[in-house]
């Protein structure tokens, strides 16, 4: 999915597109006066009149809610989906079981890129919840098989370091949710999934509630305390965890490997998807990996911007913003694994026909429960 441009400032919400999805949750976000942008075939919030620096410090320091109901859901169930799903995804399963959430990708068979990255819910025997990108939800669906669920609930991420706290006094069930745990359980009546999940290198909950009692559920969770987040900070906070974004960090033509998540290959699983190729590029190495770089000044990098080395391009920027948190520009890159872009390494990126200096620093940019200065 694509990254809306990031943008502190609220301005009035625009027209709806009847063209693309709304989520269930809508006119909740317009009645807070959110700013609407297309995403990934959606209309979301990309921020409320808060603006997304302080709804991104608000998710550092204390608890934030977020509607992501625009990412998809493809529920899997019967006899051989366990098999099913080991073949079509490139991480292996038996690592984790039951009540349990794994982070995945579906490869491309002929190169090993990344055609998605996903969150599998392991709900039960034959039973999954697999959670693709919003704009590649058809793509997952023919990968694995089931049903596209997405249109049935919407997906609030309850994020921060206060967020179990708060969610304990709506739903306790969910609140007691181990990292990266999975369950089920009652919410007034309707049966709510969730997991130990989410995407701002918080702690935090995603819950899948049932169309008809999401807007509850959200008036629940802002009443609790939790602002409301949008997908603005959603990026600001992800990419200071250092956490890639397909079509940007993933993609055609972007392996595992290059990424930096070997650790999510199930390299002792005899087949899946893409496997051959991903094999033969550990055997040889990668012929670029991921990096984070830091400017001293407040201006970011931007995604497409070239990163150069004594004066030679050596890599693009996939991911640039201003970190809230260390106040300075932060981006990730895809960089020549034959360049000097190791961590310290002093190099150059190209931002509107001038070059400004940066430094390649280890990853993430900023550890759970860290804060801003000020």
């Amino acid at each position: 999915m694509t990254t809306p441009a990031h943008d502190g400032a609220a301005g009035a919400p625009d027209a709806p597109d009847a063209g693309i999805r709304q989520s269930p949750l809508d006119a909740a976000h317009r009645a807070l006066g959110a700013r609407m942008v297309p995403f990934g075939g959606w209309e979301m919030p990309l921020s409320y009149p808060a603006g997304t620096l302080a709804e991104h410090r608000a998710c550092r320091a204390d608890a934030v809610a977020f509607d992501v109901s625009h990412l998809g859901t493809v529920h899997v169930a019967g006899p051989g989906t366990f098999d099913r799903l080991q073949r079509a995804l490139a991480n292996d399963l038996r690592k984790i079981g039951p009540a349990r959430a794994q982070y995945s990708h579906v490869l491309d068979e002929a190169d090993g890129s990344v055609v998605d990255d996903l969150i599998v819910w392991w709900l039960g025997d034959e039973r999954f919840d697999v959670m693709p990108n919003a704009a590649n939800t058809d793509r997952v669906l023919d990968a694995v098989g089931g049903s596209d669920t997405t249109a049935t609930r919407a997906v609030i991420a309850c994020q921060g370091p206060r967020a179990r706290e708060r969610l304990a006094t709506v739903f306790p069930a969910g609140a007691a949710v181990p990292r990266f745990g999975v369950g089920e359980a009652d919410w007034k009546g309707s049966a709510v999934r969730f997991a130990g999940t989410g995407y701002t290198g918080e702690d935090g909950v995603e819950c899948a509630v049932p169309v008809e009692r999401a807007g509850a559920f959200w008036d629940a969770v802002l009443g609790a305390g939790m602002a409301p987040a949008g997908l603005g900070a959603r990026d600001t906070l992800r990419l200071e965890a250092g956490l890639p974004l397909h079509g940007h960090e993933l993609g055609p033509g972007i392996t595992p490997l290059q990424a930096g998540l070997a650790w999510s290959v199930g390299w002792d699983k005899a087949v899946f998807t893409g496997r051959d190729a991903l094999l033969a590029e550990r055997q040889l190495g990668p012929r670029r990996h991921l990096v984070g770089l830091a400017t001293d000044g407040r201006q970011p990098p931007r995604a497409g911007s070239t990163v150069t080395a004594g004066g030679t391009p050596v890599g693009t920027v996939t991911s640039g913003n201003f970190s809230p948190v260390l106040e300075h520009g932060i981006a990730l890159a895809l960089c020549d694994t034959s360049a000097t872009c190791t961590e310290g390494a002093s190099i150059a990126v190209e931002l509107r026909g001038r070059f400004i200096a940066a430094t390649v620093v280890g990853l993430p940019f900023v550890r759970r429960g860290q804060r801003a200065s000020a």
